[in-house]
């Protein structure tokens, strides 16, 4: 199956062009080696080998900062395959488009020096054309972002046709359609996070000043928002459910709880989940009833007409 990718080429995209003439794209993150014998299948060993490497040269850096860092670095050298689509941005809101036409290869002391060739389209995709759904996914935070749910917009895009309605699946959510006004939830509350009952006690995670808390990539998929107690003794894991959130929301979060527990939280750090819907409904009580580090929470919008 042919999956699709945001790759950044360097922050800001400052290295596009010499990858776009080059026909490559790179990572960097200062980890200094040829990583071919070391490419496992499973990106969580290789987070396991490089995790320590990477804060031995970065002390300043969290165990989550690492994680994405040594994520990121796995999934540009291993985790994208031959065949796959990768779409960069050039800094002025223009996406190139590219196939992966080969395997990992090293080129010390140049930038980006863990690099993948690809073989460059001539279709270029500008970011205004974009549903506002690939626009958040190609916007999201790190150096890759997995937009593969995309992947009929963005062929259509690729050859020309107009943008798709949007689609929402999600066995979580027992009423999807509910959410037609409200599909931005998650970016207002990353924007107005301060406001929110959460804000008063949790800050979402930062790494050197950027937000890398939303969509934080796990094994299990990226959880909506990973955040941090003010006093930094608690990180706390936030579903958001468009519509009425079913019991299956439950285990998701357990999921991504046991992650943020086993691979990111330091010793002094204990983890909660919160889930954020519409509506609960008779089931989702009773799990949570049995759950009592997940709490559960009520969105509203307001809509008002006022004559002028």
């Amino acid at each position: 199956m042919k999956n699709y990718y945001r790759v950044m080429l360097g922050k800001a995209s400052v290295h596009a062009e010499t990858c776009f003439a080059g026909s490559f794209i790179g990572a960097n993150f200062e980890i200094n080696q040829d990583l071919t014998p070391d490419l496992p299948d499973d990106w969580r060993l290789f987070n396991k080998k490089f995790i320590p490497i990477f804060l031995a040269g970065h002390p300043d850096k969290t165990k989550i900062g690492a994680g994405l860092a040594c994520g990121a670095l796995w999934t540009v050298s291993k985790g994208i395959k031959a065949g796959d689509i990768v779409l960069c941005p050039d800094g002025s809101g223009t996406y190139h488009v590219g196939e992966v036409s080969g395997e990992y290869y090293y080129e010390p002391d140049d930038i980006l020096p863990h690099r993948r060739p690809v073989h460059w389209f001539s279709q270029t995709i500008d970011r205004a054309d974009m549903s506002e759904p690939l626009k958040r996914s190609t916007g999201s935070i790190g150096t890759v972002s997995t937009i593969t749910t995309h992947a009929e917009e963005i062929e259509q895009l690729i050859g020309g046709a107009t943008t798709p309605t949007l689609i929402v699946t999600d066995e979580t959510v027992e009423d999807p359609s509910a959410f037609a006004l409200e599909k931005h939830l998650e970016d207002f509350l990353v924007q107005n996070w301060l406001q929110t009952e959460l804000g008063k006690d949790y800050d979402i995670f930062e790494e050197d000043g950027e937000k890398v808390g939303q969509q934080y990539p796990t094994d299990t998929g990226p959880l909506d928002i990973l955040a941090v107690k003010k006093d930094k003794t608690e990180l706390l894991v936030v579903e958001l459910k468009k519509g009425r959130a079913s019991d299956v929301v439950v285990g998701q979060v357990l999921r991504y709880m046991g992650y943020v527990h086993q691979e990111l939280a330091e010793q002094h750090q204990s983890v909660r989940g919160v889930i954020i819907a519409l509506e609960e409904d008779p089931r989702i009580k009773r799990a949570l009833a049995m759950t009592p580090n997940i709490d559960f929470y009520r969105y509203q919008i307001s809509f008002k007409l006022q004559k002028v």
